[in-house]
C-alpha cells in the first residue's frame, strides 16, 4: 500500500469561477484576466491509497474537463478502462451528482451514498443511463466502515445542512443533521483526511473528528453570511442555503479554532473575496492558518 493522496479536481461552489453569467466584483476580475484570481471548476476530490485505484468524492458537472486535466485519471488498457473505481457522494445537489451522467459509457465502478441520496438519483430517470449491471450502487449508513480497491478506507458522518434545492419544500430546514448531507473521513497508511464541502454549522462531534485529522477540507462557500445579497447575486443568506460563512460571529473560522492539522477551504462561491490573492479577507484567513483550495492541488500524506 502507498500513501493517502488527494487531488483537488475542483474547488469552486456550484457554477464554478467565474460563473458563466456573473459580473460580481470577483467574477469581473476573472473575466478581465486579472492575475490575482484563478478560474476554478466545481468541487470534487479524487483520492487513492495506492496511486492506481481512485475514488471520486462527488461528481461535479465539470468532471470530463477535470479528468482530462488530471493525468492519474486518464484511461488505461488496450481499448477502454479507467482508474476510477468508485464515486462517493456527500449529497444529491446538482453540483455533486451531475457529473455521473458523463460516466455512462459502461465502465464498471461502485456508486456509494446514503440511502436518501441514492433514492433521489433513482427518482430521476436520467440517472438510469448508469446501467445497473455495470454501475453497482451501495447504500452507506453513516459511521459504517467502507473499504475501496487499493486499501482506501472511508466513513461518512452527518453534517448540519439541508436537502438539495430541487427537493426543497416551502419551509426548508437548513441546519438539521440528516443523511441528506454528509462529510467524509478518509484513512490510509495511518493518515487521516476529512472532507466537508457543505455545512450549515459545526457540531462538537464534527470538531472532534477534525482535530484528529492530518488534513481538513471545509466548506468555504461564502465569507459573509449576506454576501449573495450585498453583491446583488441572490436573495438568500449563506446559512439559508446550508452554508456557514467563514467570517463573522459564529463563522467557521471562529468555530474551528483549535484544529491543528492542515486546514483548507473548498467549495468557494464565485462571490467570495478570498478568491482574490492579497484581498483583506484572504489575508485574514491565511493569518489564521487556513489555505484556499485551487484546482490541481495535491495532498500526499
Amino acid at each position: 500500500m502507498g500513501r493517502l493522496t488527494a487531488l483537488v479536481l475542483g474547488s469552486a461552489a456550484g457554477g464554478g469561477f467565474p460563473q458563466w453569467n456573473c459580473r460580481c466584483p470577483t467574477c469581473r476580475l476573472a473575466w478581465a484576466g486579472d492575475a490575482r484570481v484563478r478560474p476554478r471548476t466545481q468541487a470534487s476530490l479524487a483520492v487513492t491509497a495506492d496511486a492506481e485505484n481512485w475514488v471520486l468524492i462527488n461528481a461535479s458537472p465539470d468532471l470530463p474537463q477535470q479528468v482530462r486535466q488530471t493525468k492519474p485519471l486518464h484511461p488505461r488498457g488496450e481499448a477502454r478502462g479507467s482508474p476510477i473505481k468508485a464515486v462517493l457522494l456527500t449529497g444529491a445537489e446538482i453540483d455533486q451528482v451531475a457529473g455521473l451522467l458523463s460516466l455512462r459509457e459502461r465502465e464498471p465502478f461502485l456508486l456509494c451514498a446514503t440511502a436518501v441520496t441514492l433514492a433521489a438519483l433513482a427518482e430521476n430517470v436520467m440517472f438510469g443511463v448508469l446501467a445497473a449491471d455495470v454501475v453497482r450502487r451501495k447504500a452507506v449508513v453513516p459511521a459504517a466502515p467502507l473499504v475501496f480497491p487499493g486499501g482506501l478506507q472511508a466513513q461518512l458522518f452527518t453534517v448540519p445542512g439541508k436537502v438539495p434545492l430541487y427537493l426543497e419544500g416551502a419551509e426548508a430546514e437548513s441546519a438539521t443533521e440528516t443523511a441528506t448531507n454528509v462529510g467524509v473521513e478518509l484513512y490510509a497508511g495511518g493518515a487521516r483526511m476529512v472532507y466537508i464541502p457543505g455545512a450549515a454549522g459545526v457540531t462538537a462531534a464534527m470538531k472532534a473528528r477534525m482535530k484528529e485529522a492530518d488534513v481538513v477540507f471545509f466548506d468555504g462557500t461564502l465569507f459573509r453570511d449576506d454576501e449573495m445579497i450585498t453583491t446583488g447575486t441572490g436573495a438568500k443568506t449563506g446559512r439559508r442555503m446550508g452554508h456557514i460563512p467563514i467570517g463573522g460571529d459564529g463563522g467557521s473560522l471562529a468555530a474551528l479554532q483549535g484544529i491543528s492539522g492542515r486546514r483548507i477551504y473548498v467549495h468557494i462561491n464565485n462571490t467570495n473575496p478570498v478568491l482574490i490573492v492579497g484581498s483583506p479577507e484572504r489575508a485574514h484567513v491565511e493569518r489564521n492558518g487556513w489555505e484556499i483550495a485551487e484546482d490541481g492541488m495535491e495532498i500526499a500524506l
